[in-house]
């Protein structure tokens, strides 16, 4: 265990930064040495959040000043393609936690094809994991790079994972209904939907085609050790935070919901950051909003041998940030639940 981690944080200022800058500051074992952006260099992070305790932070500086003698881990919340350039040029000592999608999918003619730019790096990708934690925490400590999934697909596959694993649903019928708070866009969220009131309408976007579905298509294929295509749909509704998906699924054999929320609770006992609802019984984000848990609720649909799965989380939490630091906690042997609760 450390007394002590030395940390850098690139991409400091956006959405993820800052919920990273918020967790850290009161995470007992890390000391923020850098906070890197583009832009803004020379301004305290306070400026950008009034409400970060600012424990003698440092200023805003470029990530090329970053000394890396002085640094065991480097989070990266920026934009795709940026944590490849850093990959390449940090020690072998330092972790890199990445919570962009650069090194998410495994193979590079996808990721060209879903994040339309080259991979620049691509014989680093074998000597990076993809952390869920509650799946890898015990693979995490041999890599110097993990790669921490989206927020949607952190959603689905924690109370899918088990179900493939243990055979309990058709993977050839799963439907995704997912729905996000617009922080999950980035900050340049208004430039992207320029058209859209987002504060007072609901918008699906990336109907059929969005990023995220390479990425839970190929963790659940790795799973059922078959390829596995899903239906998925996000998306934006009139708040700033919280993700809710609901999944439409068929059981198999004699299986049904019961069974399935038995066998979710038996399987993630020991995962103190998954909470379930009771059988039958539906939830809401506000249940999950500024924590790193993941809420599940599994009910019974109408029609035999079907079951519904919603899943909550706080998209820039579990989805991002508390994940991130989550998978920090277990790389370097401290408790999980650090600075998490």
């Amino acid at each position: 265990m450390r007394d002590s981690l030395n940390i850098a944080i690139a991409g400091a200022t956006g959405y993820v930064g800052l919920q990273l800058v918020k967790i850290l500051t009161k995470h007992p074992s890390a000391k923020i040495k850098y906070l890197c952006a583009t832009q803004s260099i020379g301004k305290r992070i306070r400026f950008f959040d009034k409400t970060i305790i600012d424990k003698k932070l440092p200023k805003i500086s470029n990530v090329n000043n970053i000394n890396w003698n002085l640094i065991n881990v480097i989070f990266t919340a920026l934009p795709n393609g940026e944590a490849q350039k850093i990959a390449k040029i940090i020690p072998s000592d330092v972790k890199l936690i990445d919570l962009s999608g650069d090194f998410r999918l495994k193979d590079i003619k996808l990721y060209k094809k879903w994040y339309g730019i080259n991979h620049k790096c691509k014989n680093l990708l074998s000597k990076s994991i993809y952390s869920i934690t509650e799946f890898a925490r015990e693979n995490l400590p041999m890599y110097n790079i993990i790669s921490c999934p989206g927020c949607y697909p952190t959603s689905v596959q924690i109370p899918l994972v088990p179900l493939i694993k243990n055979k309990m649903i058709n993977t050839k019928k799963i439907i995704i209904d997912s729905k996000s708070g617009f922080s999950g866009g980035g900050k340049d969220i208004k430039n992207k939907f320029k058209s859209v009131d987002l504060n007072n309408s609901v918008t699906a976007y990336g109907v059929g085609n969005h990023k995220h579905v390479p990425e839970i298509e190929q963790e659940l294929s790795k799973v059922a050790k078959k390829n596995i295509r899903i239906s998925f749909t996000p998306h934006l509704i009139p708040m700033f935070r919280g993700i809710l998906s609901t999944m439409y699924l068929d059981t198999t054999k004699k299986n049904n919901a019961k069974k399935i929320y038995n066998y979710l609770k038996s399987y993630h006992k020991n995962n103190i950051f998954i909470k379930f609802a009771k059988f039958n019984k539906s939830l809401s984000t506000s249940e999950v909003i500024n924590t790193n848990n993941c809420y599940i609720s599994v009910c019974e649909n109408r029609t035999k041998n079907q079951v519904i799965i919603i899943s909550a989380i706080d998209n820039l939490i579990k989805g991002a940030s508390g994940q991130a630091v989550q998978n920090m906690n277990v790389v370097f042997n401290l408790k999980e639940t650090m600075g998490l609760l």
